[in-house]
């Protein structure tokens, strides 16, 4: 018995599955038409031989001339395939009769009705004779019918021609089935051995330029971001270790002096208790902090193995022989994939962020922020969320007010609190976002939903780390960190967080910061007349993408291959890159930043320097996503900053703000973008990305 359980199998299977039906369909269509074709002969043939042999006999009825019947009927001798015939006279009653062989017992004693029919294998037919309208008789013939005998020959053909497809599609299969198997295969392998030996320095080899090769490309990347943390957390293990073994040591040795200092001084005893018992609640500090990590390490290994487990699991289906599943389950199963190593690279992004916070290491631009500007954006950004589970978001109409704040960590914290409302909200529910004034010099933005709310144990627990307000695991995704996040980031800003909850009736979160003056209402823009010879829009938009990564480069090229109306030109390096930007003049260049040889400054310097390509606007298309390096970037006069991995949308948003302003020659400042995709005013360093966080 075939085995199917393994992937050549199946591809095998699949194929002849398809091959096999056509050449059936096929023969089954021949035999058909033959059969067909052969019931129409020799019923023709039977009716020509009857009206021919009832023409010749009409004399010998007429004149009772048996003995001509005989001589007609014996001329059936010469057509092999009739084995019987006979002539009735007018009254059915038989006249004369012919018979091949033994044949002459089937001969019927009286004529039957005209037409044909079929008995035991033979083609049985009754033909009247007549003459001016006058029945002058009948003739019957009997011929055999061999239908059966080519049907089973044509079966023999047909199995013959099946075991022939077969075969051919096991020669194809065999040619093809190292292009699809061995990819994710070799993927497999690899966390085959990371998982028995906990190696994280195993990586996967990229065969190809498909999903699959995508998928090894975030399945290394994973790893080794995995092993950067792992070296970090051993590191921070083995100085916590070393702190404790110093504070052991301290410990026994001031318990010593304190027993030499009893005996020499007793007006010191006081002063060394005080000393005995401050040094206690520093050891019961430390080792709170201790318990404390521990607690959040045991978190964080869980929720990085939970997507961990969903890649290697579906990996294991897909390569198992245990396991059969169907191509479209195998889809499913990759996009399970992809979906778990996404979100286990957001859990790392947002752990990083929560330790740079909690390092002091993120940097803060204090401005007035409008209030309104900020709330329209989430809006617009949160509605097709809260569209899609039926909740209804209701903005406040009038809030004409700043608040002294950081605008990106501002947003970022709205966001975090909406999308919270929105996913533990109730199907239909609303949310309610209104400003206030609490006290004179505070401005209270809050968010109220219609969920099932909070119990008093669940408020308590809401701002650790890695709690999800009781919910099961798996129940919604997300890290648990974010409003752990949102209270620190609120905190550096100078504001407060609060919250307010009923059990089966909702939340209510609430932020406070420094306002400042009203924002004026917005005037609309008189609109500018056109101005004079100014350019007719361009049909064709030139793009010039200097990347040295293939895979990147074929990305790019895949997204710009549907959009009719630009021209993509592509350089390895950074001098080819300049090379070409002077021979084309491209409308605008993608550049990367770690080039060969020369880098993408160096490049962007020299754009810049030649009247020729100054002109030309510039995106960085780059994995360097540190704020520094996004504030370098703005300030060598980047037009836009576009983080790797690419985020389509937002890589479409920036091409095509670039491209209209090109088709239309309209003037527009320049402008960078943070990762997100947010347009920031040059002069303005960017922070690191927006990030929904979850409770």
């Amino acid at each position: 018995m075939i085995r199917l359980r393994s992937l050549r199998n199946k591809l095998l299977a699949v194929i002849a599955l398809v091959m096999l039906p056509a050449v059936l369909v096929s023969i089954g269509t021949i035999v058909v038409y033959d059969l067909h074709m052969y019931e129409q002969t020799i019923t023709d043939d039977m009716t020509t031989q009857a009206e021919l042999l009832g023409h010749m006999s009409a004399p010998a009825l007429s004149f009772d001339d048996r003995r001509l019947a005989f001589e007609n009927l014996a001329l059936l001798r010469l057509r092999p395939q009739v084995n019987a015939g006979a002539i009735y006279d007018a009254k059915g009653r038989l006249f004369a009769r012919y018979a091949a062989y033994n044949e002459l017992a089937g001969v019927p004693a009286a004529a039957g009705p005209e037409g044909f029919r079929i008995e035991h294998g033979k083609l049985q037919l009754f033909k009247r004779i007549e003459d001016n309208g006058e029945l002058l008789g009948t003739v019957y013939l009997r011929a055999n019918y061999e239908v059966l005998a080519r049907f089973l020959d044509y079966v023999l053909i047909g199995f013959v021609a099946g075991l022939l497809a077969l075969f051919c599609a096991w020669l194809v299969s065999r040619r093809l089935n190292d292009v699809i198997t061995r990819p994710i295969l070799s993927i497999a392998h690899v966390a085959r051995e990371v998982m028995a030996t906990g190696d994280m320095a195993h990586r996967a080899p990229r065969l190809g330029q498909d999903e699959v090769a995508d998928l090894a490309d975030t399945f290394n990347r994973m790893l080794a971001e995995i092993e950067v943390r792992k070296r970090e957390l051993e590191s921070s293990n083995r100085e916590i270790a070393r702190e404790s073994e110093q504070r052991h040591e301290a410990q026994h040795e001031v318990m010593r002096l304190n027993e030499e200092l009893e005996r020499r001084v007793h007006e010191r005893t006081m002063q060394l208790e005080t000393a005995n018992r401050e040094l206690g609640l520093a050891m019961e500090e430390a080792k709170s902090a201790n318990q404390a990590k521990s607690a959040f390490l045991s978190s964080m290994s869980h929720e990085l193995r939970t997507p961990l487990n969903a890649i290697l699991g579906f990996a294991q289906i897909l390569t198992s022989d245990r396991l059969p599943s169907t191509l479209v389950q195998k889809k499913e199963f990759a996009n399970h994939i992809l979906k778990s190593g996404r979100h286990l690279l957001t859990l790392i992004n947002e752990i990083l962020d929560l330790a740079k916070i909690e390092s002091g290491a993120v940097a803060l631009s204090m401005e007035p922020v409008a209030l309104p500007e900020v709330l329209q954006e989430c809006d617009a950004m949160m509605a097709p969320l809260a569209a899609g589970r039926g909740i209804r978001l209701l903005f406040p109409q009038r809030c004409a007010f700043n608040v002294q704040a950081d605008r990106t960590r501002l947003k970022q914290i709205l966001l975090n609190l909406l999308s919270n409302a929105i996913k533990y909200n109730r199907e239909g529910g609303a949310v309610v976002i209104d400003c206030s004034v609490p006290a004179p010099g505070l401005q209270r933005v809050t968010v109220q939903d219609t969920g099932m709310g909070l119990k008093p144990e669940q408020v308590r627990m809401l701002f650790q780390p890695f709690n999800r307000l009781g919910q099961e695991a798996g129940a919604e995704e997300g890290s648990g960190i974010g409003l752990v996040v949102t209270k620190r980031l609120v905190e550096l800003m100078g504001g407060t967080i609060g919250v307010s909850s009923s059990p089966g009736v909702g939340s209510m979160f609430w932020i406070e910061l420094a306002s400042t003056e009203p924002v004026p209402a917005p005037r609309a823009p008189a609109a500018l007349p056109p101005a004079a010879g100014s350019a007719a829009p361009r049909d064709s938009i030139t793009l010039l993408y200097v990347e040295d990564n293939p895979a990147n480069l074929k990305l790019v090229q895949e997204i710009i291959r549907y959009r009719p109306g630009l021209r993509l030109l592509s350089a390895p390096d950074g001098q080819l890159g300049l090379e070409m930007a002077r021979a084309h003049l491209p409308d605008l260049i993608l550049l990367d930043i770690n080039l060969p040889g020369m880098n993408g400054f160096e490049v962007l310097r020299q754009l810049r320097a030649e009247p020729a390509t100054a002109h030309i606007p510039v995106i960085a298309l780059t994995a360097n996503a540190m704020p520094r390096d996004v504030e370098r970037g703005i300030a060598a006069g980047f037009f836009r900053y576009l983080i790797k991995p690419i985020n389509i949308d937002e890589f479409t948003a920036a091409v095509n703000g670039t491209t209209a302003r090109l088709r239309s020659d309209a003037p527009a400042p320049a402008a960078a973008a943070s990762p997100t995709g947010e347009r920031r005013p040059a002069q303005t360093a960017p922070l690191p990305p927006d990030r929904k966080e979850e409770r």
